[in-house]
């Protein structure tokens, strides 16, 4: 790796397989096992409830929930969406209103059949009775981020939508809190960390357990979500920010360059990679990145993320980096190219794909309908991101009459048996008059 840029590599190179294995294989996860500490605050919350989570927010958010009040009341949610900006306000509208009419049509629809034995059979699905949402704070603090989170559990019919948002020194961000009225949150909670997911988990004090949690946070979140699966459900754990941008020569290099760095300021740990088929441009694109960090308010992150995890791959053709992309398995993908389409096809691992010089991530990221909340660190190979059947479950059902048990009963009876079942077999052979 350059002292003073990212990895540059290119695919003909001799070395070149190993080189990318390496950057496949990197782990980008904040250092230090926080496994330890997590399983303690969690196991301090499920124990001691309300006063183990006021004794956390204490020391780490620097405020007493208690004399503050666990919950901020809707009046002050309303007041917030009151005060906000009009252009602000609509912008914030006009994401919720794509975001619902995306999700809307993922809602998957009942089924009830008859099939030729007679037997009548189907799946029902409804939404779970309580969600939590987890909302960062601090470093980052993202409107965007309730909205993709909570409107999707409104859409699913979840009954109860329980929102947990840390307040360092007690203070709140009024643009999360108008967001939270614009989506349809209940309630809204001062508390984060890994003793807010314990809480929704288990129930603490004010805060009554949840059904599933959702929603991005930092290590410590993210494996109180890990241990915590099975308590609850969970959307999925999320890693450090990712694109990787396919671009042909024919782009405007800052273009791209500004992608890059749209991922590269979320966090140090983030992750921006450029794979192109001309090596004139991908020299052209690394300088704009240097001119757009010379300005960039987020600068400092993003710069440490462009240089320690950042990549320019040079390919013979574009054709060649799909392999490369679909190990990569990127949380965000974006095909620069005039006719996406072609390479788009070949696509198999990518949490969200844009398509077109025209559609840069970051329109994803707020207004474009899609969830944000996207499977991060190679797990798009084998998840998706956060949808309406994250908040819904399915229950299967069957319905028989003396005829169709006539008709398949004797088979459920003599797998019974080979199985070493009596019982299981006598349920169904007593119907049949055996």
């Amino acid at each position: 790796m350059q002292p003073d840029g990212p990895l540059r590599l290119d695919a003909r190179d001799a070395g070149f397989d190993a080189a990318f294995d390496a950057l496949v294989d990197a782990r980008r996860e904040a250092d230090g096992d926080v496994s330890r500490d997590v399983a303690r605050i969690v196991a301090d919350v499920r124990d001691h409830g309300e006063a183990a989570l006021a004794d956390y927010t204490r020391k780490f958010d620097r405020h007493d929930p208690v004399a503050a009040g666990w919950e901020i009341p809707k009046a002050e949610r309303e007041a917030a969406l009151a005060g906000l900006d009009p252009e602000l306000r609509a912008a914030l509208e006009l994401a919720a209103a794509r975001i619902r009419a995306y999700h809307e049509k993922q809602r998957p629809a009942d089924s009830d059949m008859t099939d030729d034995a007679g037997v009548r059979m189907g799946a029902r699905w409804r939404g779970v009775d309580a969600a939590g949402l987890y909302v960062p704070g601090g470093r980052a603090a993202y409107p965007s981020s309730v909205l993709m989170n909570a409107i999707p559990a409104k859409v699913a019919g979840v009954a109860r939508l329980a929102m947990v948002t840390p307040t360092p020194g007690g203070v709140v961000n009024p643009t999360v809190l108008a967001a939270a009225e614009i989506a349809g949150v209940d309630e809204v909670w001062r508390v984060g960390g890994a003793q807010a997911v314990a809480a929704l988990a288990y129930g603490a004090g004010p805060i009554a357990p949840v059904d599933v949690v959702v929603g991005p946070g930092n290590a410590w979140v993210a494996e109180a979500k890990r241990q915590l699966y099975g308590v609850v459900g969970i959307d999925m754990v999320a890693g450090p920010s990712e694109i990787v941008v396919v671009a042909d020569g024919a782009n405007d290099p800052d273009w791209i360059a500004a992608d890059l760095l749209s991922q590269a300021e979320h966090d140090p740990t983030s992750q921006s990679i450029l794979f192109t088929d001309d090596a004139d441009f991908a020299d052209a694109v690394a300088a704009a990145v240097d001119r757009r960090l010379a300005t960039l308010a987020t600068a400092e992150t993003a710069r440490t993320s462009w240089t320690a995890n950042g990549a320019i791959v040079l390919v013979a053709a574009l054709d060649d980096a799909l392999p490369l992309v679909d190990r990569l398995a990127p949380e965000h993908l974006e095909l620069a190219v005039a006719d996406p389409e072609p390479l788009f096809a070949r696509v198999r691992h990518a949490g969200s794909v844009f398509l077109g010089r025209h559609t840069p991530e970051a329109v994803g990221d707020y207004v474009g309908g899609p969830n944000h909340v996207l499977p991060t660190g190679r797990r798009a190979r084998f998840a998706s991101g956060l949808s309406v059947l994250d908040f819904m479950k399915r229950t299967s059902f069957l319905a028989l009459d003396p005829d169709a048990l006539a008709a398949i009963g004797p088979a459920a009876v003599t797998l019974a048996r080979a199985e070493g079942l009596p019982a299981h077999a006598a349920s169904v052979a007593v119907r049949l008059g055996e």
